[in-house]
Formats: structure tokens, sequence, C-alpha cells
């Protein structure tokens, strides 16, 4: 935290409120510290004092792929988080060296490093960061809160009303309240009670199902690399994958997926024959041979759903969303932490030039998040909704030109090194 005077005086009286204490949450409430004298995290559950799982985070079961630009950007925020991560046994894996992957084009070649992704438990992922945050005092977290709505009127907000299982219902004031309670945000019923406009929300829902279980790791696979059968959005049947993510304690995660008509279930018995029913067998061969230590968990909350918070005309003072927040992805497309992190590097970014007081930074920053959310958004629903069954709107001629330029990205860079490097980056 810095120790800077002209920032401690500037930052005298300040309160900050974060909503959720999930990795979105804890990454705001470090960028907040160096702002404000309280940082006041609102969280429902009770959050563990390892790396363990949370109640409300039931997809920390499948599979996490922390790709290089979001542990950049995480580190930007929280520096020394990536050596921290390795200590507790995640591993940095290169790109796409350390990747066997059949993508919907073929397989990718091994070539020299080109990016990077952290392999590891979700658990363990979002516990190194929660450590880092919560080591400050300034930074105070209210568990087993549900947060009620918010403080103020439309155009500027002022803190939320919150209720505790010790405290009761209570007013915390605030400068700057950051949504990052995750899919179940009510920001917009929230933001209605204010009298602010009517958020446009958009759904694409592929029908996807999640089957996970952890297996232990063969001896001498500890340099082993990430394992993983895409499927093609152009076929016309539903849309399986399969992976293998090494991760920390010596196992193996392995994750299954199906759309809409091929979903997996959580019947141990049907696991490795699902694994072996997608476009390659090389999962379901890895894991015959290997120990299961875990049941079969099954998720299917799996809908891409974007709200465009940057479009409202009213958008009030003194609110931010970001993360999950303002917009979900099918995970299969490992997107959903790198963007988060990208839209509170932005929050760090307007705060580092405005300050926490001015004019219109909510705005601001809700409008440059926008950014990467939108990249995510056109790329994993422009291949979502070809699937059998999928539900939602036509993403349109533009997503449309994006996808085949994707495709033909795709192919080419599955033999062409300076090609799969533009993809990778």
């Amino acid at each position: 935290m810095s120790s800077d005077p002209v920032r401690t005086s500037r930052n005298k009286h300040r309160r900050a409120v974060v909503i959720g204490g999930g990795l979105a949450g804890m990454l705001a409430a470090g960028v907040l510290r160096e702002y404000a004298e309280e940082v006041t995290v609102v969280e429902r559950d009770v959050l563990p004092e390892g790396p363990l799982s949370r109640r409300s985070l039931p997809q920390a079961h499948h599979a996490h792929l922390l790709w290089s630009g979001g542990a950049r950007a995480m580190e930007s925020l929280l520096p020394g988080t990536t050596d921290r991560w390795l200590a507790a046994g995640a591993r940095r894996i290169p790109l796409p060296t350390g990747l066997v992957s059949m993508s919907a084009q073929g397989w990718f070649r091994r070539f020299p490093e080109m990016q990077f992704l952290i392999a590891c438990s979700r658990d363990l992922l979002d516990w190194v960061v929660r450590d880092e945050v919560l080591a400050s005092p300034r930074v105070t977290v209210l568990r087993r809160t549900e947060l009620l709505g918010l403080e103020g009127g439309a155009g500027r907000v002022h803190g939320v009303r919150a209720r505790g299982e010790e405290a009761g219902e209570r007013v915390l004031p605030a400068d700057l309240v950051v949504d990052a309670g995750g899919r179940g945000s009510r920001a917009p019923e929230w933001l209605r009670a204010l009298g602010v406009g009517e958020v446009r929300e958009e759904k694409v829902d592929s029908g996807l199902a999640y089957a996970s279980r952890i297996f232990r790791a063969p001896a001498g696979s500890e340099e082993y690399p990430v394992v993983n059968v895409q499927a093609d959005a152009r076929e016309p049947r539903p849309g399986c994958t399969a992976t293998i993510v090494p991760i920390e304690g010596g196992r193996w995660l392995v994750t299954l997926s199906g759309t809409r008509g091929g979903q997996p279930t959580n019947a141990a018995d049907e696991f490795e024959d699902f694994a072996r029913s997608v476009r390659h067998p090389v999962v379901a061969e890895l894991i015959s041979r290997a120990e299961p230590l875990t049941d079969v968990v099954v998720s299917r909350s799996t809908v891409n759903r974007r709200r465009f918070y940057e479009k409202l005309g009213d958008w009030p003072e003194g609110f931010v969303a970001v993360g999950d927040s303002v917009a979900t992805y099918n995970p299969v497309y490992g997107h959903g932490m790198s963007v988060a992190a990208q839209g509170v590097v932005a929050l760090r970014r307007a705060l580092a030039l405005h300050g926490m007081g001015s004019p219109g930074l909510a705005r601001r920053v809700q409008r440059s998040l926008a950014g990467p959310v939108g990249t995510a958004w056109d790329l994993a629903t422009g291949q979502d909704i070809l699937y059998p069954g999928a539900i939602g709107k036509d993403p349109g001629a533009g997503a449309k030109v994006l996808r085949h330029y994707v495709d033909r990205l795709m192919l080419t860079a599955t033999g062409r090194p300076l090609v799969a490097k533009a993809l990778f980056d």
C-alpha cells in the first residue's frame, strides 16, 4: 500500500464499498485501498481461510484457465501475485508449447512459447488474491451479509443498504460503490429503484453443461501439458469437449462439456465414455489409467449474458459494475477472469488520472471496460449461437464477419508460427 503523503492526504475520509468478495471484488478492493481509507467488502458467504471452495461459486469445481493477458493484468494490480500462485503449487504453462489441443480446425503445433497460462484450481487462484488484499488494514469484509439496495438517487449513489446476521440492517456510506456481485447481481433493479433508466440485456444460451472430476496425476507427469479437445460449432450436432488441466497437489482436473442434446451427466460410470465420444478420444485414453479422487460434479450455469450499462444515458456518479456483474460468458472460452481483471485495470487507470471524487468517473470507467467485455462477448456468442437448439439473438453481420475471420485465423494458426503468435496474442 502506498505511503505517499500526497496520496494519503487526498484519501482522507474517502470510503468505498465493494459488493462481492470473489476474484473481481478482491481485485477491486486491492485497487481501492490505495484511494480510500476504508474499503468494505459486502459478502454473503463466509470466505474460507485457505484455497477451499465457496458455496456461491459452484463453477470453481470446473477447469479454469487464466490466460497470460489476465495474469498480467492481475500482476499489475497486485505485484507478486504470479510468484505466490507458483509457490502455492500452480504451474506456468507456456503456450502453445505446453498445450495439446485439437481446435475446430485441427491440432495446434507445439511451437516455442508465445504466451502462457496459469494452471491450478480456481480455489487457489482466488485464495492467493484474497490473502494479499485482506492483509491490508484498510480492507474489511462483512461476511454473511446481504446487499439490499443502493442509497442515493438517479444522479449519484451515496452508499448501500445491507443486512447482516449480527449487525442487522444498516446503511454503509461510500464515495464509490463497485458491484462485483457476479452472475447473481441485482444491479439493474437497484438502479431502477433509484430512478435510473432500464438496462438493456442480451442472452445467448447454448444449453451447455459441465461435468468435472479430479484424478490423481500419474507418476512422472509433473510437467504434463494441458490437453484439450474442442468442439466444432459448424458441425450440425451438440458441441462436446474434454479437457485435462494439471493442478496443484499432483492432480488432474478433468472437465467435460456438452451443449443442448449432448450434455454430460453426474454418473461416474458414464464419465470416461463421454470423454471417448468427443472428436478425439485422447482425454479418455489418459484418464482410463488414472485414479479418480472425487465424484463427478455437474454445473449448468453457462449462459452468455451481457448488460449494456455503458449505453445508459443517465449513469449515476459513485457506482461502477465490473466482472460477471456486467457480462458472463460460456466458460469454455476462458474469458471471464481475464476480462474481469482488465475491467479493474480500467478502474485503477481512471482513479489514478482523476481521483475518486472526480465528476464523470463512474461513467468513464463503465465505458472503458466495455471494450474488453465486447470483444469477449462477440467471440463467445458468435460461436455459441451456432449450436443446435441455441437460444438467443442472432449476433448480426458484424459478428458473422468476425466469426469467419477467426475461423480462418484458427486454421492458419495450426501450421504457421507467426499466425499462431498473433492468435495467442
